[in-house]
């Protein structure tokens, strides 16, 4: 599972700090709809960004869109188990 985000938004600063992570489904707004799982969450390094973009198109279409990620830094790696 991939995030892209910015590097000075509080879920890098977090996951920085512990990579330890619970992962649950949610509305938009945040509010949790099902079980949580346990997941550990890494900061991949800049080498790494292409692949998680790619993947990251080829699923959301509005990735795409330039002004969705234009200020985005930082991409995340969700790993399960």
């Amino acid at each position: 599972l991939y995030v892209m985000t910015r590097s000075d938004m509080g879920k890098a600063k977090r996951i920085r700090n512990n990579p330890q992570v619970k992962v649950a489904p949610c509305t938009i707004r945040g509010k949790v709809t099902g079980p949580e799982f346990a997941a550990r969450a890494r900061i991949l390094p800049p080498e790494e960004h292409r692949s998680a973009r790619k993947t990251l198109d080829r699923k959301y279409w509005m990735a795409r869109i330039p002004w969705i990620w234009r200020r985005t830094d930082t991409y995340i790696e969700i790993s399960f188990g």
